[in-house]
């Protein structure tokens, strides 16, 4: 039960700086959004593939424009955070109940 309760809680912090991460190139990507980039630019087009999909897959079900602004990157902004409490947690949990 050590080494599946030690596999759990990495697995949490890798899950936890994932998530991190994603949630910070989000934010870059909307902010980069505002400034009308090069579409050319290797750094910006790795922002769009990285967060495009997830962003069309929100816009597809919940519309989230209003007056221009897309709302779309703080909706994907809030599920992630959601994700790194419940998901995170729970798995600190279970590994601390396993050890």
């Amino acid at each position: 039960m050590f080494v599946l309760s030690t596999f759990l809680t990495s697995l949490a912090s890798v899950i936890d700086v994932a998530l991190t991460l994603y949630t910070w190139i989000v934010i870059i990507s909307a902010l980069i959004s505002w400034v009308n980039p090069d579409p050319y630019n290797p750094i910006v087009r790795f922002l769009y593939q990285v967060t495009e999909p997830a962003l069309n897959f929100l816009r597809r079900f919940i519309p989230l424009q209003f007056g221009g602004i897309d709302l779309s990157p703080l909706l994907l902004i809030l599920l992630l955070q959601f994700l790194r409490n419940f998901l995170v947690h729970t798995l600190y949990q279970l590994a601390m109940r396993m050890a």
